[in-house]
């Protein structure tokens, strides 16, 4: 027979096992993560090699959509730049053709999609990244990626009426 303390370890591993997304049943839940890939990247054509990277680094692309922003999403959007010199540079480039969003899940994947990036400037991103392939300066760095989970599900809202995205219901 167990002791009391055993069988609450046992409880414990369990419950555990559970929220670290293994029963993928109830509340399951994975990190998300929005990507845009930014319109230079769309009219050279390098969409299918910027998701292939996602994908070749097990990341799971859960909705996918090409647009052409609107000052609206790309004002709340680019919000913290508000004041700043450069902010309606950045809204006209955005909104100068199309963008492809993407929503992206798997396990830390904020913080994998960041490195798969690499450096907001190209010139200082690491060989093999996204920004050093195919961006020519900062602004024009071929994606966005957000900067952490919370940022990450703030951007998903901004987006997910443009991009017609709904939250997947789980059922149990």
């Amino acid at each position: 027979m167990y002791k009391t303390s055993e069988v609450i370890v046992i409880i414990s591993l369990c419950f555990m096992y559970y929220t670290n997304n293994l029963g993928k049943g109830w509340d399951y839940y994975m990190e998300r993560t929005l990507v845009i890939i930014k319109p230079e990247a769309v009219k050279k054509k390098l969409v299918g090699k910027i998701v292939s990277i996602y994908e070749e680094n097990r990341l799971d692309i859960i909705h996918a959509h090409r647009i052409l922003a609107t000052q609206d999403v790309l004002e709340k959007h680019y919000e913290e730049l508000k004041g700043k010199s450069f902010f309606h540079e950045v809204l006209d480039y955005m909104s100068d053709s199309e963008v492809v969003v993407l929503i992206l899940e798997g396990e830390n994947v904020v913080n994998i999609v960041r490195e798969i990036n690499g450096a907001t400037n190209p010139k200082d991103a690491k060989p093999g990244t996204i920004r050093y392939m195919y961006g020519t300066d900062v602004q024009a760095n071929a994606v966005h990626g957000s900067s952490s989970p919370e940022i990450a599900n703030k951007e998903i809202e901004i987006w997910k009426d443009l991009i017609r995205y709904d939250e997947p219901v789980f059922v149990s």
